[in-house]
């Protein structure tokens, strides 16, 4: 990945202005909407006004870590290590939900909490791992893959003038701080000062590892990938064992399956024959597996199942049809 220019969104024009409004958008989708989890679902109203939180809230950050990555050469393992550290901030400081033991309310929370509760830390290693894991790729990584592989020409230049940054971090405290505020007035269990604080220097642990060692950049070799199809069924498959067990074992099968699809993408990134199709690939399967698991998910409060499965449907639809775009715009 090559470091490009300030001065590039001049060059672009208000083309620029199309991913941009497309990541915006797609990554608050992919965040809330793919599983269908909230009251919200199968509702088209109730979705679209909730773009208003939503979109400050994952597009802003997703927007602002795209914009780094382009203009200090992040490479793919900076991105996720900087999108880890939006998600730490997310889960353990605007909406707390890392620390809660009995969040809005939802009934199956402490199913969700289950045996893996930690009392040193005032957390559950299958519920943290999953919100992490959750935003770091679904709220910001694949949706950020899949808009550079709608529109590849664009894909490796900064999209915002310095007005635009502005504005997108403007955008981003103020959906943030709703969201806090929100927390502070409707619940009652909130993180302690030593939870935030643990949370923040995690965060920022992985925003100084992200940008001290993800710039660095491996020789590339001769080496043969897997086809794109089975980059495909494999990001799909990986994304589906988290959150699948709230359990010391579903923790541990999380991460080892995560991590054996970190470490083959890592070895096949070095190939010469490794590109954007590639990474749109692993962005697809993610997003698919995150539409697909929709329709076990149980969604909270009086749901109609028929607005469930439509909704269900309409998001597999979608991200179907977005892939198979961006796949064929990277060939």
């Amino acid at each position: 990945m090559e470091t490009t220019t300030v001065d590039a969104p001049q060059r672009l024009g208000p083309v620029r202005l199309l991913p941009v409004l497309a990541l915006l958008v797609f990554s608050p989708i992919a965040a809330e909407s793919l599983v269908g989890y909230d009251d919200t679902t199968g509702d088209p109203l109730a979705l679209l006004s909730g773009l208003f939180i939503f979109i400050p809230l994952y597009g802003a950050p997703a927007l602002l870590l795209r914009e780094a990555a382009r203009r200090f050469g992040l490479g793919w393992g900076g991105v996720l290590a900087v999108a880890a550290a939006l998600g730490v901030l997310q889960a353990g400081i605007i909406d707390q939900s890392m620390f809660s033991q009995d969040y809005r309310d939802i009934d199956y929370w402490q199913d969700l909490v289950g045996s893996t509760w930690i009392p040193a830390f005032g957390l559950a290693a299958s519920s943290a791992l999953t919100f992490v894991l959750g935003h770091m790729i679904m709220s910001f990584t694949a949706p950020i893959a899949l808009v550079e592989g709608l529109a590849p020409r664009l894909a490796d230049r900064p999209w915002l003038r310095p007005f635009g940054l502005v504005v997108t971090v403007v955008l981003y405290a103020a959906g943030a701080w709703t969201v806090l505020a929100w927390h502070y007035k409707t619940e009652t269990d909130h993180a302690s000062a030593g939870q935030l604080a643990g949370a923040g220097a995690v965060a920022l642990v992985l925003i100084g590892f992200a940008f001290l060692l993800g710039r660095r950049k491996a020789a590339s070799i001769e080496r043969r990938i897997p086809p794109v199809w089975s980059i495909v069924a494999a990001s799909a498959v990986a994304v589906f064992s988290f959150g699948l067990y709230e359990t010391w074992t579903g923790v541990a099968i999380t991460v080892i399956v995560l991590g054996a699809m970190g470490f083959g993408a890592a070895y096949f990134a070095r190939s010469t024959a490794w590109g954007r199709r590639q990474v749109t690939a692993l962005a697809v399967g993610a997003l698919l597996s995150q539409a697909l698991t929709g329709f076990l998910a149980i969604p909270i409060g009086d749901v109609d199942p028929f607005a469930k499965y439509a909704h269900n449907t309409a998001a597999t639809l979608l991200v179907v049809a977005l892939g198979w775009w961006a796949l064929r715009r990277t060939r």
